[in-house]
């Protein structure tokens, strides 16, 4: 790899060079790198468009990396990528993709993973959206996350854009079994024209199921951001959705937050609260010596942890 996706590579994953155990690197379209172990295995779809991932039952306290770098201008791709967990695992799973788009024509990944998660299993899923280059061509990324839980199942998602995706349209959807429960905590900042959606849509099908969906998001200049929740609760549950966001310049935000309860021992919960930065907490950091921009930016990194 050369030094552009290196970059990627270090941003979406947290790389600074080839991980250990097992992991998977596209770029640009092609394998760059692979590696399997003896609990984890990795295996090319014969379109070549995707991947399967299989970790063994019972595999604890191993990673799998499977980041995509795109750094060829005008390249789209769609790419399916399926993880059979077994049961009583718990690993964690690093992906993300990174564009660099230094040329004229638009870059696109669009990516489906499909998570089938064993019985007593627990996951820890990180993905992570990055965009970088001076060209006028965009940088577009379209990624949807299908999940399904078994009984007593644990998943924990933490998906992440900072910076540079000019258009995504997120997709996340999850089926509960008994005793599952889901985590999601997104973090977004869009700036400049960008647009990003974020749907998610959960059954809690299981009894005792229970999913929490956390967003947190910053729009800044002309961006438009849009996020919308369901959940379904089929049994006795518990469901929680939560959108927070800080509103800057002339962005514009849209929270739609939907709960169906069809059991009577479903308890559902929604939240949603857009606002601009208070100026109480501006004024608090600038007589710290921070300037009117440093206590801006200080409180909306502070926002996105």
């Amino acid at each position: 790899m050369d030094q552009i996706q290196m970059r990627l590579l270090e941003e979406v994953a947290g790389l600074h060079e080839v991980p250990a155990g097992a992991y998977n690197i596209r770029a640009n379209g092609q394998t760059a790198g692979r590696s399997t172990t003896a609990n984890i295995d990795i295996v090319s779809r014969e379109d070549g468009n995707g991947i399967d991932i299989h970790i063994k039952p019972g595999t604890v306290h191993e990673s799998v990396h499977i980041p995509v770098l795109l750094s060829q201008s005008g390249l789209t791709e769609m790419v399916s990528n399926d993880f059979y967990i077994g049961d009583d695992c718990d690993v964690t799973i690093v992906a993300g993709c990174g564009i660099h788009n230094g040329g004229d024509a638009d870059s696109r990944h669009d990516g489906i993973h499909r998570f089938f998660v064993g019985k007593n299993a627990k996951i820890k899923y990180v993905e992570k959206h990055y965009g970088s280059g001076d060209g006028r061509g965009s940088r577009i990324m379209n990624p949807v996350t299908e999940v399904t839980m078994e009984e007593g199942s644990y998943m924990e998602m933490e998906t992440v854009q900072i910076r540079g995706v000019d258009s995504t349209d997120r997709k996340t959807s999850a089926t509960l079994g008994a005793g599952a429960k889901l985590i999601i905590r997104e973090r977004l900042l869009t700036h400049g024209s960008q647009d990003a959606v974020s749907r998610f849509n959960v059954d809690l099908n299981g009894e005792d199921s229970s999913v929490n969906v956390i967003s947190r998001s910053v729009a800044r200049d002309t961006s438009r951001q849009t996020f919308i929740s369901v959940i379904n609760g089929n049994n006795r549950c518990a469901g929680h959705s939560e959108c927070d966001a800080i509103i800057m310049d002339d962005a514009k935000i849209s929270a739609i937050p939907e709960i169906t309860a069809n059991n009577p021992d479903a308890a559902l919960i929604h939240e949603a609260a857009i606002g601009k930065i208070a100026g109480e907490q501006i004024i608090k950091l600038m007589t710290l010596g921070l300037t009117e921009a440093e206590a801006e930016a200080q409180i909306v990194n502070g926002f996105l942890k």
